[in-house]
């Protein structure tokens, strides 16, 4: 059996204004020495978590790991490493394990660079979000974009192959030509991946609340739409290719552990709030540090809560994802209702006729834009 490992660091030096991710910074903790106090003894929870997973999984193979936050940069690259070394140690990593650290472009010089390739990782997905400064400041999001040239070409001096940036469109204020600014700027930097999400505000986060109270004018959706119709047109001149809706690679340069997801496979989610998944059953770990730290010392199980999925939840979940991939679905897994109304979306475009033919429902890029719709109308 296969099992990827997502590893949750939940610190950040600060929150971001659009993050509703379960992170926390040393005040909201009442940490007054940093984060550097906690790197050491949270790693020590988190192999002791990997040790649970082994008593319950028994035998496996790891193909992906997956360091996200919070910003795991933060944490010392021994530490890391440790947790790499602890996963190899119980279970094995495959001979093409892909490990990747998420980082703020902030918290790294080349040396820690290089100590984080010292330790095990071999992927590096940079947080870049936007080049333009106006726009950072409305995500109330704190890194210098000077920053992602000299760090990204640090990452490559010390032996990065594979290195991302994560880039958001859609903030409120951002106009097409920023959007832009971002994406010739992205394309400039020595990556072979891009990831692209449209920004959802999310019920509670600080620009959420300044968006109700006006201070900040809310999406434009159909500005969002023209945005994924540029990126995808830059990206795909300057050689990347999508693999999935929020996703372009060149040099083979997919991230196998989001592959992982899409597909359905299975993976251990380590750390606080960490979601898991293993055939067919699907667990969360509690969601506060502290909480989390008190039940792994005292030995007892972080887990939450469960369920385990029914074969309804399991098919729209198959469909959802399969949908986000250029493969899409095997039109023979569907029923003759769901391909009846289908054909609609064939003849409108938003479905590749030729794949159709074929014997798959696929996306054309005018369907990317309306992917959710149709996969409710699928899923009964």
């Amino acid at each position: 059996m296969e099992l990827s490992f997502y590893i949750h660091i939940p610190y950040c030096v600060k929150r971001c204004g659009y993050c509703d991710f379960n992170t926390y910074t040393p005040a909201e903790l009442q940490i007054s020495t940093g984060l550097t106090q906690i790197s050491n003894s949270y790693i020590d929870l988190l192999i002791a978590e990997i040790d649970l997973a082994k008593a319950q999984v028994g035998d496996a193979t790891v193909p992906t790991i997956f360091f996200g936050g919070g910003t795991p940069s933060l944490m010392e690259p021994s530490d890391i490493g440790r947790v790499i070394e602890a996963i190899d140690n119980k279970f094995g990593l495959s001979d093409d394990c892909e490990i990747t650290l998420e980082t703020n472009p902030d918290t790294v010089d080349k040396e820690k660079l290089a100590a984080f390739k010292t330790a095990g990782v071999n992927r590096i997905s940079f947080g870049m979000q936007s080049a333009v400064p106006h726009v950072l400041a409305t995500l109330d999001r704190t890194h210098n974009p000077d920053n992602l040239p000299q760090v990204t070409k640090w990452a490559a001096e010390v032996g990065f192959k594979d290195v991302s940036v994560d880039l958001i469109y859609g903030t409120p204020g951002e106009t097409l030509a920023d959007w832009q600014t971002s994406i010739d700027a992205a394309l400039a930097l020595p990556i072979n991946h891009i990831s692209a999400y449209a920004l959802i505000v999310e019920e509670g986060t600080k620009l959420a609340n300044a968006i109700k109270r006006g201070e900040i004018a809310n999406v434009d959706d159909d500005l969002t739409a023209e945005k994924y119709l540029m990126a995808d047109a830059a990206f795909s001149k300057a050689g990347f290719t999508w693999y999935e809706l929020s996703n372009w690679s060149k040099n083979s340069g997919e991230s196998k552990h989001n592959i992982a997801y899409w597909l359905n496979k299975n993976w251990w989610g380590a750390g606080p709030g960490a979601h898991s998944h293993i055939n067919g059953k699907r667990w969360w770990n509690v969601k506060h540090p502290n909480l989390y730290r008190e039940k792994m010392q005292q030995n007892i199980s972080p887990e939450l809560d469960s369920e385990v999925l029914e074969p309804i939840q399991i098919e729209s979940e198959r469909l959802m994802l399969s949908i986000r991939l250029p493969e899409g679905i095997t039109k023979e897994s569907l029923s003759a209702e769901q391909i009846a109304t289908l054909h609609h979306y064939v003849q409108s475009g938003a479905l590749d006729t030729a794949k159709w033919d074929a014997g798959s429902v696929s996306l054309t890029l005018n369907g990317r834009l309306i992917a959710d719709r149709i996969v409710r109308e699928i899923t009964f």
